[in-house]
């Protein structure tokens, strides 16, 4: 059964464009993310848990936002940090 959060999830205009990489890496001075994801709850793009500085779920640690989905060219499938659940 698909958890409350993702059935309710939007899909927000990211604030960044792919091409451009995880934006709080770039402004460290990175380039070694591995994998964007976008924050449905505000749009913000940032790096996966396979990236060094993990800041999609620093993000949803500080934030709150459950769901976050690939933002791969290609990928769609969401995740929800709150039910650890695959959507």
């Amino acid at each position: 059964m698909i958890c409350q959060h993702l059935k309710e999830s939007g899909e927000p205009a990211p604030q960044t464009a792919y091409e451009q990489g995880c934006p709080q890496c770039v402004a460290g001075g990175f380039d070694d993310w591995v994998h964007l994801r976008l924050c449905l709850g505000c749009g913000l793009v940032a790096c996966c848990d396979s990236s060094p500085r993990r800041h999609m779920s620093a993000h949803h640690a500080e934030a709150g936002h459950p769901v976050m989905r690939s933002f791969e060219p290609g990928e769609t499938w969401r995740w929800c940090f709150d039910d650890e659940q695959l959507g």
